[in-house]
């Protein structure tokens, strides 16, 4: 079973790379987070890929997609949906938004109002959504890709701490390389390959990796590890809001994903350490003042990981007490 996931996932990851130059770590998180049934952010400047990476994976899975573009007047209607008065039927009926799909892109998520960013809380943490006092059950497997410009502040609505804490994963790729940018303009100089990706892997398939992945080995002492990190952001100086207990799950969860896309069954504390900052980093509310900046949130986690003692590796077998079969 591990086997046939494994070549599952690569075949995703080939499909990424054929549109996708460079960004290899970030597209590991983005798949560690779709293995870990959780939502991302991907942070970055305009132009560096954010929108193109989640489209492409978005192509490379058989399941529904929809993509909305944030903006000031967008109510939450237009993403739950709406009762509407049918003439010909004489009756009510429900057109149901763009939530109601397996991945859904919410473009510069920040751009929209508060109300508008919080009619997504109950989509992303219960998989549901009530509208007229009628819950409705979203797709499964169901996945947010959110994207944000974190320069460009005019217009915006910075997301609440309550918001931040419903995406397992904050991702930033950064710019190209020099032999990276080339490669850009030679992939795309004629065809957006975009349009000739097709899909891998299905929706129940997807489900099946979500289901290895939650059935990854961890062993007690990497649970004491992982609490061990969570415990200590909450004691940094410079952190007025430390990391919560579902920021311990969270880091759970990613670490089972990371370690199945590195073809294990069981977790090593490297995968720990491979997706603390993603995980954490946005998770911290820090004590402002001078010497504050953007980035300080993941110095602090690197600052932890380098402090908290990492537990003696077991052997592999004995942490196989959930070994995926």
């Amino acid at each position: 079973m591990l086997q046939e996931a494994t070549a599952r996932i690569q075949a995703i990851r080939v499909n990424l790379a054929k549109v996708i130059v460079g960004k290899e770590e970030g597209v590991d998180l983005l798949l560690t987070a779709l293995l870990a049934n959780g939502h991302v952010l991907l942070e970055d400047v305009p132009g560096t890929g954010k929108t193109m990476l989640a489209k492409t994976l978005a192509r490379s899975l058989d399941c529904s997609f929809k993509r909305i573009q944030f903006t000031p007047d967008l109510l939450p209607s237009d993403l739950s949906g709406i009762n509407f008065y049918n003439q010909k039927t004489g009756e009510f009926q429900f057109r149901p938004g763009p939530v109601f799909s397996s991945i859904l892109l919410a473009d510069e998520i920040n751009r929209a109002t508060p109300r508008t960013q919080s009619s997504l809380l109950e989509c992303m943490e219960e998989r549901q959504i009530t509208i007229d006092g009628v819950t409705h059950a979203l797709e499964a497997p169901f996945l947010v890709i959110a994207t944000q410009n974190p320069v460009d502040s005019q217009g915006t609505f910075p997301l609440p701490e309550a918001q931040l804490d419903r995406f397992l994963m904050r991702i930033t790729t950064g710019y190209p390389t020099f032999q990276e940018g080339v490669h850009i303009l030679q992939r795309f100089r004629e065809n957006n390959p975009l349009l000739e990706t097709s899909a891998v892997a299905t929706g129940s398939e997807i489900q099946e990796l979500q289901r290895l992945a939650a059935a990854v080995a961890v062993s007690d002492d990497l649970l004491g590890y992982i609490i061990a990190i969570v415990e200590a952001t909450r004691q940094a100086p410079s952190v007025k809001l430390g990391a919560s207990p579902r920021a311990g799950f969270a880091l759970l969860r990613a670490a089972q994903g990371y370690a199945l896309i590195r073809q294990r069954d069981y977790v090593l504390p490297d995968d720990i350490k491979a997706v603390a900052v993603p995980v954490l980093a946005h998770r911290l509310l820090l004590q402002r003042g001078p010497g504050s900046r953007e980035g300080q949130a993941a110095e602090v986690v690197q600052q932890v990981l380098r402090e908290v003692p990492v537990p003696a590796e077991p052997a592999p077998a004995a942490v196989r007490g959930g070994r995926v079969e």
